[in-house]
């Protein structure tokens, strides 16, 4: 009995992300964690952490980890490496640790300073989700002085924010009345 070839069977290597230039042995251990991911969580877990055990300083890393715990609803975990992943990504674009002490030029940065402003928005979306909206507030407020363009799209979770802002105040204006 003859199988029908698989869509992926015609293509040499399946879907490959590209996490940008990276070392091979820590590419191949985020494709693996991808892929993985879909079945075994848990093993896409392990999988990125021994990445990032073996390369710290690659921001790719941090990425997928707190990519995957947000969606698992893992938001400690989440937060933990979003901020481990921003304070590298500050020290790569050699700014202060401390985000509230950044400013950008006119240009919007490159490399890891992008990184720290995608991880900011990132963890802005993970405060919202741990119902703690007046912190991803004040990181929101940051983002739109650092990047007034909305670049790294935190306006989407800007208008999110606002959302459960009026959700809140209408469910007290329910309670009151």
């Amino acid at each position: 009995m003859q199988q029908e070839p698989r869509v992926t069977d015609t293509f040499a290597e399946p879907d490959i992300i590209n996490f940008g230039v990276l070392p091979a042995p820590v590419n191949a251990l985020l494709q693996q964690g991808v892929v993985a991911y879909r079945d075994d969580p848990a093993r896409a877990d392990a999988l990125f952490r021994q990445a990032l055990r073996a390369a710290p300083d690659q921001l790719a890393v941090y990425f997928c980890l707190y990519k995957i715990h947000t969606y698992q609803g893992n938001l400690q975990d989440a937060h933990m490496v979003a901020q481990d992943g921003l304070r590298e990504a500050a020290r790569q674009a050699g700014w202060s640790t401390d985000w509230r002490q950044w400013w950008t030029g006119p240009e919007l940065p490159d490399g890891p300073a992008r990184f720290a402003l995608y991880t900011l928005k990132a963890l802005a979306f993970i405060n919202l989700r741990q119902n703690r909206p007046d912190s991803a507030a004040r990181k929101l407020a940051a983002l739109k002085m650092l990047d007034p363009s909305g670049a790294v799209g935190w306006p989407v979770i800007a208008a999110l924010a606002e959302g459960v802002m009026q959700d809140a105040h209408s469910d007290i204006q329910a309670r009151i009345s």
